[in-house]
């Protein structure tokens, strides 16, 4: 009797046998295939060409899955494939999308959760470095993907009367990300854009960025530890009276001038960091 299997079984049966991480024939008698195609009866799914057999036919679309998530992960995490290693790296990919296979018609958001696997991943080098640079590179990637919205203008801040300042509330352009790290990641991950062979050690040594989309890119801006709290205080809505005031206290003798917050809030609106603010 001939084997009738429906379309979407068909569907389950090729995601189990194409994300399997052993070899062909063990993923063609993995449970989760045999419960859409018994591996006996292949040869009615899938016929054999004149010069593969249907194992060898169903082989090719396997045997490219791993080098297909391997070329979506270092594309966006080039940086840590960098630090790594091809060798580190390949390794990295086998284990992580044995945990994280592909669940999306697209591969954009794949990588989600490497920053986390990596914290337990067996055979990681310098776990802390390489999580800060995952978590980095991950912020970019998302950045990348999100929506485009215009930056408020000059002519709009100049439009704000003077009094209504104090209580206005900015909001950040839907592509932000406000992140702490261990490590000198960001100077890490420029140095390799740049191709230049003289990176940052993995050392600690603190460090803060903004990742931000403006114009249809991506930019990556270093910051201070008190600009990243300032920051990290008006993102979060607080008013930007309360917020400056609590930046100029923050720190002690080394607490911020007011001529400071100036520029860096001028900065960062010329930047395109803000999209909106409320009064």
């Amino acid at each position: 009797m001939a084997l009738e299997t429906p379309l979407d079984g068909l569907q389950r049966w090729m995601q189990a046998v194409v994300v399997h991480p052993g070899t062909t024939d063990e993923a063609v008698a993995s449970p989760d295939a045999q419960r859409e195609v018994p591996a006996e009866a292949l040869g009615e799914v899938i016929l054999p060409s004149p010069t593969l057999s249907p194992v060898e036919r169903v082989g090719v679309y396997h045997d490219m899955y791993l080098l297909r998530m391997h070329d979506c992960l270092a594309g966006d995490y080039e940086a840590l494939k960098h630090f790594l290693g091809d060798r580190g790296f390949i390794d990295l990919v086998r284990d992580y999308v044995k945990q994280h296979p592909s669940r999306s018609y697209s591969l954009n958001r794949l990588g989600d959760h490497l920053p986390e696997f990596l914290e337990t991943a067996s055979g990681i080098r310098r776990r802390g470095f390489s999580v800060d640079l995952a978590r980095l590179e991950r912020a970019v990637a998302r950045v990348f993907d999100a929506p485009e919205m215009p930056p408020l203008s000059e002519a709009a801040l100049a439009a704000i009367p003077e009094a209504a300042w104090e209580g206005a509330r900015l909001r950040t352009v839907p592509g932000f990300e406000l992140l702490s790290f261990r490590y000198p990641v960001n100077a890490y991950l420029q140095t390799v854009r740049d191709d230049d062979h003289d990176h940052p050690k993995p050392r600690v040594r603190s460090s803060w960025a903004a990742v931000y989309r403006h114009d249809y890119s991506v930019w990556r801006l270093d910051l201070t530890r008190p600009e990243h709290d300032l920051l990290r205080d008006l993102s979060s809505g607080q008013p930007l009276g309360a917020a400056t005031a609590t930046a100029l206290k923050r720190g002690g003798r080394r607490a911020p001038k007011e001529d400071d917050l100036f520029a860096w809030f001028r900065r960062w609106a010329s930047g395109g960091m803000f999209a909106t603010v409320d009064l």
